[in-house]
């Protein structure tokens, strides 16, 4: 009797389990009914994310491949970023935070010290969320034509830390559910599924809006000005979208470089096509600098016979097929030699008269946005922005020099194990090109940096920190030396 009471137990427990799930369902289905009734294509968002939910509970890392699939398109305005009118309320919320209870649940609660690499943790979120602190000061100081132009939806301090702060946040929050997911993963090389995913899903939103926009030309999404500025209508601008593709473009080159598998290969090859195609749409003359500093690396790196034919190959295609207008916007400003028309006016507009503006913190900063409310901002001194288009200065302002030298520290380590990875021995060709590709993508990313984006969490590096998450997950399955 003794003997078959663990069996006993187990089918109780397996019976339990069997109708708690099944009662589950019957309340899934109830609730789904009555909120499609109430709030119809919100509440179908609502029972699809409850639904995510349950997958997730059961594995965690069903939802890290769902927030891999999903971060870049997060930011875009297909995305219901509110469901039934409450704020916060939103799939990739939902979704952090029930993958990260699936993770904290299953048994890993002692391991929750070591979700957060220290390098990660006191060079980057405590600077970061530190300068989010000093910034709840002044939310009610920001210029009132933000608020006219709703460019921001907050008027309180609370509003001001949940959108500057915590929703950035959840990018990094994203990478560390990935890289316990690649940690726990029998092959990590799945992961490349979902991004691929990811990169076709947010390359075809641009280019079906692009398409479907009534565009008479191609070319006048060239012209300078606002001619550009209609892909914020689908949540991000021009210059975001370009960063975008080119880290997603990094990533994919090197990896169809390495890959051995011919069926996988192709399709990392249309990848690279599509990404092409949506970078070039967004005519940033940013993202066509990392596009080229991308391939010149590639090159330099991989040098062979085969790659230089491939590279002039590429070149007298694109020398013989490129249209006029392209060259027209890549040397916007060099024959005038005027150095407002090569920066767009980021000069005199932007950097001079924000440069007082470090003096008044210049240790750590005033607070994160704080270009919205600086002097010259207030005086309409400056371009109206809301952000310094320079990442480092923008560093300065917000978490001062010390700040500054905290981030840019940080992303030397994330430099040394991508590096690191990228020559490892041990790991598949395959990921070892996927690394070699996100340290190509990390100097875009620094090189870019000096006309805009930011060295804090944003959408447009989304494919940056999947990488970084990829690379945590790795160094985290090493045996302890």
């Amino acid at each position: 009797m003794a003997a078959a009471s663990p069996y006993l137990k187990e089918s109780a427990a397996s019976g339990l389990g069997l109708g708690l799930g099944f009662l589950g369902l019957v309340a899934l289905g109830v609730a789904s009914g009555v909120l499609l009734a109430i709030g119809e294509i919100e509440a179908l968002y609502l029972c699809l994310s409850i639904a995510a939910t349950l997958a997730v509970l059961y594995d965690f890392r069903v939802g890290a491949v769902l927030l891999i699939v999903l971060l870049p398109l997060s930011t875009s305005n297909v995305f219901p970023h509110e469901l039934m009118g409450f704020k916060g309320l939103n799939p990739i919320n939902v979704l952090v935070l029930a993958t990260l209870g699936s993770y904290l649940l299953h048994g890993r609660i002692g391991h929750a010290g070591a979700f957060v690499p220290k390098p990660l943790l006191w060079l980057y979120l405590v600077p970061f969320f530190i300068a989010g602190l000093l910034g709840t000061r002044h939310a009610e100081d920001i210029f009132p034509v933000f608020y006219e132009a709703e460019s921001i939806n907050f008027t309180e301090a609370l509003g001001y830390f949940r959108d500057l702060v915590v929703k950035p946040a959840l990018i990094v929050a994203v990478a560390l559910l990935v890289a316990a997911a690649v940690a726990k993963a029998q092959k990590p090389e799945r992961f490349f599924t979902p991004i691929v995913i990811s990169i076709w899903a947010i390359c075809l939103l641009e280019i079906i809006f692009v398409a479907t926009s009534g565009i008479r030309s191609i070319g006048e999404l060239a012209a300078p000005g606002t001619a550009r500025q209609f892909l914020l209508v689908i949540g991000m601008h021009a210059n975001d979208f370009g960063r975008l593709f080119a880290m997603a473009y990094a990533l994919i080159l090197f990896l169809w470089w390495e890959e051995k598998e011919p069926r996988f290969k192709l399709v990392l090859f249309l990848t690279m096509g599509i990404i092409s195609v949506a970078l070039l749409l967004t005519f940033s003359r940013g993202a066509f600098l990392g596009f080229l500093l991308v391939n010149a690396l590639f090159l330099m790196w991989k040098f062979n016979a085969k790659t230089l034919s491939l590279a002039l190959l590429a070149g007298v295609v694109a020398a013989a097929f490129a249209p006029g207008y392209l060259y027209s916007r890549i040397t916007l400003g060099f024959d005038s030699g005027d150095v407002e028309t090569l920066t767009a006016g980021r000069v005199a507009g932007i950097w001079l008269p924000l440069l007082p503006e470090i003096w008044k913190s210049p240790l750590w900063g005033n607070g994160v946005g704080s270009v919205t409310w600086s002097y010259p901002m207030l005086t309409e001194a400056m371009t109206a922005v809301l952000h310094p288009h320079n990442a480092y200065l923008e560093a300065v302002l917000d978490a001062g020099f010390i700040g500054l030298a905290l981030f840019l520290t940080y992303y030397w380590t994330v430099w040394r194990g991508f590096r690191a990875l990228g020559s490892h021995a041990y790991l598949s060709p395959a990921m070892r090109g996927f690394f070699q590709g996100a340290t190509a993508g990390l100097v875009a990313f620094f090189v870019t940096g000096w006309a805009g984006s930011s060295l804090m969490p944003r959408y447009e590096w989304s494919f940056l920190w999947i990488a970084i998450g990829v690379m945590y997950g790795l160094l985290a399955r090493r045996p302890a030396s």
